[in-house]
């Protein structure tokens, strides 16, 4: 065996290695939860809240390790942040956001899917809600394991669904909340691009595509990073703090529009005074978008944790309900302080140690991402879910990040497309060999403002409107161009990949959560 075998073996061992060790790790924390778990349940429950205990904690390290890429891969792959700082951020926003502001949602996960009323037997319940946890957390750890992006969301709400309907028939859905659960799937992408897309075109408008880019952005950037503290500080004070302050929504967002301001006033001052520093380039620019960049990831990692650690506890909370009360389902029970800590240790867990390849995925395999485009990526996808945790409405933070990212990849591409028909028409109104003077143009064509670039195209075509017109390139040149563009700057592949994994989740984990009840049901029975 010679040495470059060897060296070979080592490299394989090595990161065999970190695998161990992460499933060590994981193997740890459910076992830890197994043994809390069991001192705390009492009788014949004991059993059956252990298992559940177990089941939730291992969908909660599921979570960590999908969605909560979704909310700093944008930063880790403008480079904003590093990927050992993106994980302490998340895990330490992920569980704040989970243990302050989780309980509304998962509300809607363990009584607004199904209604309990209609089940008679706390028992029957009790397997429902198992099978739709144990459903949810197979879903997802086999999605996971062929790569395919799936939401956490759609697998729990697919499985509650399933396991019901198994129980009991149709008759046991509340249709409608599942119909606006159905309908935030659609909305949830499009209003994610949507605004991602609206703050990026701000962005383009009122900074890159000014002559004096540095000065642009001293104006623009701190109204961005007041309206994330607005937004930021109203959310806190209605969900984090509502336990000790109760604010009506009115005072919280005055409240929170006071300290925008405040922020509004320092990030002013501050970049006013790195006057110096701060140069008229694009890359330059690009370096004031990290702090806010940082912020604005903490706060969408806050709302994510708020929102999806209903996927991994609220069965898990149903459950422990049951078998506390001795048998009486209820709808709007307490949820215990160690189940919230199941799904946000679970989660920041997870995001630790299975996390960092998602995160690149998410980072940079849809669409080429730099500070300016996270920001707007990130800031979109904290106000959608903001809304959605405010109104109890468990959406899928992933098609909410996603939608954002090629919301930011479409707009390139028309602007792009955009761009290239501009610089086409100017070559088309040059003579082919005065290779000089199209150069030049184009380059005080880049540096020009919107207004001016306008002005500009307006004035070519006024001189030459009785002049010969060589094309510089034809109709199906400039179109391949833009297929080249539309190819680099969006990944088409991905798309349908995503979109397809979105399609399928909900009827899978659906009938797995059903076949699961009856097999659960079957053990049970005497």
């Amino acid at each position: 065996m010679d040495l470059q075998h060897i060296s070979d073996i080592e490299k394989a061992a090595h990161q065999g290695r970190g695998e161990v060790f992460r499933l060590g790790m994981g193997v740890l924390f459910i076992v830890g939860v197994m043994f809390y778990s069991a001192l705390s349940g009492t009788g014949e429950g004991s059993m059956t809240l252990v298992m559940a205990a177990m089941i939730g904690g291992y969908m909660a390290m599921n979570i960590g390790a999908n969605d909560v890429a979704n909310n700093v891969g944008p930063a880790v792959g403008s480079k904003a942040l590093t990927l050992a700082g993106a994980l302490v951020i998340a895990a330490i926003f992920e569980a704040a956001g989970a243990l302050i502001a989780g309980g509304e949602v998962i509300g809607t996960i363990r009584s607004g899917i199904i209604d309990p009323d209609l089940i008679k037997d706390s028992d029957t319940f009790v397997w429902i809600m198992l099978a739709a946890l144990l459903a949810g957390a197979l879903w997802l750890n086999l999605a996971t394991a062929v790569g395919a992006p799936v939401s956490t969301t759609h697998s729990i709400v697919g499985a509650v669904l399933g396991s019901g309907m198994a129980a009991a028939g149709p008759s046991i859905v509340d249709w409608s909340t599942m119909g606006e659960i159905a309908a935030s799937w659609v909305i949830s992408p499009l209003l994610g691009g949507i605004f991602a897309a609206a703050f990026l075109y701000l962005v383009k408008r009122s900074i890159t595509h000014q002559v004096d880019m540095a000065a642009a952005a001293r104006r623009t950037v701190p109204v961005l990073v007041g309206l994330m503290a607005w937004t930021f500080v109203s959310y806190l004070i209605l969900k984090g703090l509502n336990r000790v302050w109760k604010v009506d929504f009115l005072p919280a967002v005055l409240y929170g529009l006071i300290f925008g301001a405040l922020v509004f006033v320092l990030v002013r001052k501050a970049l006013h005074g790195s006057s110096g520093i701060v140069a008229n380039t694009k890359a330059s620019v690009n370096r004031l978008f990290t702090v806010p960049l940082i912020f604005a990831a903490a706060l969408l990692s806050f709302a994510h944790g708020s929102n999806d650690v209903a996927n991994a506890v609220g069965p898990l909370a149903a459950i422990v309900d049951v078998v506390s009360s001795g048998g009486v389902v209820h709808k709007d029970a307490a949820i215990p302080t160690w189940v919230m800590m199941v799904g946000a240790i679970g989660i920041s867990l997870g995001l630790a140690l299975f996390g960092p390849k998602v995160i690149r995925t998410v980072g940079s395999e849809i669409t080429e991402l730099d500070q300016m485009r996270a920001y707007c990526i990130a800031m979109a996808a904290t106000l959608t879910v903001i809304v959605a945790s405010q109104l109890g409405l468990p959406v899928s933070s992933t098609h909410i990040a996603v939608g954002g990212v090629f919301g930011v990849g479409f707009l390139r591409e028309y602007l792009k497309s955009n761009y290239d028909r501009m610089v086409a028409e100017i070559k088309a109104h040059h003579p082919e060999g005065d290779l000089a003077a199209i150069e030049a143009f184009i380059a005080r064509f880049e540096k020009a403002s919107i207004e001016e670039k306008g002005q500009m195209l307006a004035d070519l075509k006024q001189r030459s409107k009785n002049a010969d017109d060589p094309a510089h390139f034809s109709k199906g040149e400039r179109k391949g161009l833009k297929k080249v563009y539309r190819r680099e700057l969006v990944k088409r592949s991905q798309l349908m990949r995503i979109a397809a994994a979105w399609v399928i989740t909900v009827p899978a984990s659906a009938l797995m959560a059903a076949v699961l009840f009856f097999m659960i049901r079957g053990m049970m029975l005497p």
